[in-house]
């Protein structure tokens, strides 16, 4: 949550996040679709959006669950083939909430998790960005999630300007300061004391 005015950034603050109530609250009943009274009890488990969630974890008043998208059936698929992976509709902000919810759960492993799977991602999105035509893009980009398809729009259009370039696009070109002849070491003035 660093950029209060990126839609990326309030998008995946947004995500729910199944949260253990530590203590009594009083006033927030709301909160819990199940609950018939205006109090949350200690022990009540509520799915809250990240931005409340992470507060109340702060206030020691939660205990935060670790997501659905990083359980170990997630992480045995993508184990098996990366690529095929549906982490869109998992967790549209997978990496980026990742690296949020990795303090608040305690798991040292999803560091390592979320690197070998961008890491195994990575060479597939750049394969498919560099090699398809925008015909085959729509087979392969639902799959991606909102930081994996920024990064493929991004390969994509390197590409194309890159193929324009090759096929007579403007060429490099000496700048014309270099043109200016310059002056030999003789030629220059020396000052006269």
């Amino acid at each position: 949550m660093a950029l209060y005015y990126d839609i990326d950034d309030i998008m995946m603050g947004e995500e729910l996040i199944s949260v253990v109530f530590q203590v009594g609250a009083n006033g927030i009943g709301l909160l819990d679709p199940g609950s018939e009274t205006n109090r949350i009890e200690k022990g009540a488990k509520v799915d809250l959006p990240f931005w409340l969630a992470h507060e109340l974890y702060l206030r020691q008043a939660v205990g935060v669950q670790l997501p659905a998208a990083y359980n170990q059936k997630t992480r045995k698929e993508i184990q098996a083939d990366a690529a095929c992976v549906d982490l869109k509709s998992r967790c549209p902000y997978f990496y980026e909430l990742g690296c949020m919810i990795a303090p608040l759960v305690r798991d040292r492993t999803i560091g390592s998790f979320l690197l070998y799977t961008f890491v195994s991602r990575y060479k597939e999105i750049l394969s498919k960005a560099h090699r398809a035509a925008l015909a085959a893009v729509p087979k392969f980009f639902p799959l991606l999630t909102r930081e994996e398809s920024h990064l493929f729009e991004a390969a994509h259009s390197s590409m194309a300007a890159f193929k324009k370039w090759r096929l007579g696009g403007s060429r490099l070109e000496r700048a014309s300061v270099l043109g200016r002849k310059r002056k030999s070491i003789g030629e220059m003035q020396t000052p006269t004391l």
